[in-house]
């Protein structure tokens, strides 16, 4: 399974304590049965992006949307229908648009083959660097102050897991565990 199609799960600290895990409405919903819910920080734990969240009331929430959905459903004007693709500027060579030109299917269909081809191929090497600095994010939002910060740092994107290990041992267990499971897939097998 690609970091594409794993499923997000999200994960949220109270200081270095973990307070609440799984989908983004599990943890949501751990956090308002807590009294001190505000000073919580809650990870994606596939990037390692801080996230701000609405806390709530559910129905509050729910009728916002449907207040969003009602101005969605206006007569739509003119042009292409929204299809989920994304219109982005792409910046080659003229020999590179000559020969994507020629491709059966145009410049689009060769270049979103091209791209499946290089995700395909670079996969592993892909969710290494994913790994890696989802780990960097969370660690640099939540441990960034803690002794030995530089250092784990430094062992992380240098791949040397058993002395990124050493370094963060001492630091609180909840975080160690969840910057070890954040960073399985950063070791390349090793």
């Amino acid at each position: 399974m690609s970091p594409d199609e794993l499923p997000t799960t999200f994960t949220a600290f109270a200081g270095f304590q973990r307070v609440a895990a799984g989908t983004k409405a599990q943890v949501l919903t751990q956090l308002r049965e807590r009294g001190d819910a505000a000073a919580c920080l809650v990870f994606d734990d596939q990037t390692g992006e801080q996230l701000d969240v609405d806390l709530r009331d559910p129905k509050a929430i729910e009728t916002s949307a449907l207040e969003a959905e009602k101005h969605e459903d206006a007569p739509r004007g003119v042009g292409r229908p929204r299809l989920g693709v994304v219109a982005r500027e792409v910046t080659l060579l003229p020999r590179h648009w000559d020969w994507l030109g020629r491709q059966p299917g145009g410049a689009s269909v060769a270049l979103r083959k091209l791209v499946d081809d290089a995700r395909h191929v670079h996969a592993d090497r892909d969710t290494v660097r994913a790994a890696r600095e989802a780990t960097y994010r969370f660690m640099t939002a939540i441990a960034g102050n803690l002794p030995g910060f530089e250092e784990a740092t430094r062992a992380l994107f240098a791949g040397e897991h058993q002395r990124f290990s050493d370094l963060v041992e001492p630091w609180p267990t909840d975080l160690r565990v969840h910057l070890h499971k954040l960073s399985a897939g950063g070791w390349g097998g090793a």
